[in-house]
């Protein structure tokens, strides 16, 4: 009985507006096992997992390829609760919980127990009558099954810690019929250490019980202290699956990293780069950024004039949190010097006026006037901070400077537009990403920020996006600044990547280390104490 599968996913298959994000995926589970779904950003996990509980994200968007079967049968979930109602559950991340509800009334949430009234048999069940006492006896006792006998059923939600919110989630799982599966999504993300050591016991006694959990955790030490199995996916495509005792966390880092490093940009003018061994162009000092989902909690970096800086990392560590509060979108605390000078980032357009120019991670929320037209978004930040395109003192545009401009970086960047006056939100993505590179290298900038520079674009964008950064930085000696979850770009790039993790930088590498040291790194881990 321990060896039939509970979940088989076979050649799952999924694409997005001609990105194909899984290819052929085959994933099992067995029952009662505790099964690892690892890969860096980007890997299809989340994809997967989306697939399985029939998310909207998927249907609206064409489907999928494939099957799917739970406990032998096959099925197509169309909806969350099409899964809920054949077993599968989900510890969220992110707390699905009501603050003012108390810890029973959350358990207990869209399963309610009542009796009928004489005013509910007239105008339906909304008016029967709660069994209050029943429904704190059941999270009593789905709290118990877990060992959590330390949370009261009529406790408050509000103000509990942050680990007992988190049990409290399982509980509410573990009270629901017929469970089955439970996928856990990073669920010690947000815990401390003791309590993420509770929260791995906790796995242990459900499997125990013969539910089976789908772990999905970056933190590679965890996957070998409670996991059964491993599946590995990367760049949507399945790696390997391996039992726990037949493997080893540099292997396991190996897997989810380990690709040829291709150069994605032609360096046959590599010696032409002048990179200056004592000039620092950017320092981080004590550096710390308010950005909720990316805080950065204390950092020191001195990035040289001259070189391609990378900064990589999983997603919520941090990494996207560091331009955001150079450029005083975030509240800062510690200093930023621009080759010395320290930065008044309280003052808005600080970084602008003094030679850094930066292209958005959310190019459609941040990076672009999308009514606007193309013209106007290449020139608005030079117009904005440098009075650059206006003549007089009345600031008049000089249209003929800008349109001649706009025409130069539309052809410089390969922007496929039907002209200047084409609005930047009617552009296919990778044309919007190089419009807001385009807007940053009109400031004529010492330094460049470019977040997420390929996000969401094709391939042949990505190498013409990446040939352009390595070039301005070679012919212009601009200081490139590249945050990416995209490890094999920034490998390919940068001269030295750092590697951030909870915040802090936690190791900068050379791009030619070994995969395993970066899929070590990018875990938080060093190989000294995996060693040990």
């Amino acid at each position: 009985m321990e060896n039939e599968s509970i979940l088989s996913m076979r050649n799952i298959s999924k694409e997005y507006f001609g990105n194909r994000v899984l290819k052929n995926v085959d994933f099992e589970v067995k029952k009662g096992e505790i099964h690892a779904l690892m890969g860096e950003n980007g890997a299809g996990k989340s994809t997967l997992m989306n697939v399985l509980f029939g998310m909207p994200v998927i249907h609206n968007t064409g489907g999928f390829e494939g099957e799917v079967f739970v406990d032998g049968q096959k099925v197509d979930f169309r909806n969350p609760r099409d899964a809920m109602l054949a077993g599968i559950g989900m510890v969220h991340q992110e707390f699905m919980l009501i603050p003012a509800f108390n810890v029973a009334e959350n358990i207990k949430l869209g399963r309610e127990i009542g009796h009928p009234t004489a005013l509910s048999k007239v105008f339906g069940d909304l008016l029967d009558a709660m069994q209050w006492k029943q429904m704190a006896a059941d999270a009593r006792n789905a709290l118990d099954s877990i060992g959590m006998q330390n949370i009261e059923e009529y406790a408050q939600v509000a103000g509990m810690p942050i680990g007992y919110k988190q049990f409290v989630e399982i509980a509410r799982e573990i009270d629901k019929t017929g469970i089955k599966l439970l996928v856990f999504d990073e669920p010690t993300a947000v815990l401390t250490e003791s309590e993420a050591e509770r929260l791995l016991e906790i796995m242990r006694v459900i499997a125990s019980k013969g539910i089976a959990i789908i772990f999905i955790t970056h933190r590679l030490n965890e996957i070998m202290t409670v996991a059964d199995t491993v599946t590995i996916l990367r760049d949507g495509e399945f790696v390997t699956r391996k039992p726990i005792a037949e493997t080893s966390v540099v292997q396991i880092a190996e897997l989810m990293i380990g690709r040829k490093v291709e150069k994605l940009v032609d360096d046959t003018d590599e010696d032409k780069r002048q990179i200056s061994e004592d000039r620092i162009a950017l320092e981080l000092v004590d550096y710390q950024v308010n950005m909720p989902g990316e805080l950065v909690k204390g950092m020191d970096v001195k990035i040289r004039e001259g070189e391609i800086f990378g900064f990589g990392g999983l997603a919520g560590q941090g990494k996207i949190g560091i331009a955001n509060g150079i450029m005083g979108l975030y509240d800062v605390n510690g200093e930023v010097k621009v080759f010395g000078k320290t930065l008044n980032l309280s003052k808005l357009g600080e970084a602008l006026r003094n030679g850094i120019a930066f292209v958005s991670e959310d190019r459609r929320g941040v990076g672009l006037l999308l009514n606007e037209s193309i013209e106007r978004n290449i020139i608005f930040s030079a117009m904005q901070i440098d009075d650059n395109f206006v003549n007089g003192p009345f600031k008049i545009l000089d249209k003929a400077k800008a349109n001649r401009h706009a025409r130069e970086m539309i052809k410089n960047l390969d922007i496929r537009c039907t002209g200047p006056a084409q609005t930047a939100g009617s552009l296919s993505g990778g044309n919007q990403q190089k419009v807001c590179l385009a807007r940053a290298l009109t400031m004529v900038p010492r330094i460049l920020i470019v977040a997420e520079p390929t996000r969401g674009i094709d391939i042949g964008a990505k190498k013409l996006v990446l040939e352009y950064l390595a070039r301005i930085n070679r012919e212009l000696g601009v200081t490139v600044v590249m945050v990416s979850s995209e490890l094999v770009e920034l490998r390919s790039l940068c001269d030295r990547i750092a590697i951030v993790a909870e915040g802090k930088v936690f190791k900068v590498m050379a791009p030619d280390d070994p995969d395993a040291a970066y899929g070590l790194a990018m875990a938080g881990m060093q190989e000294t104490a995996v060693e040990a």
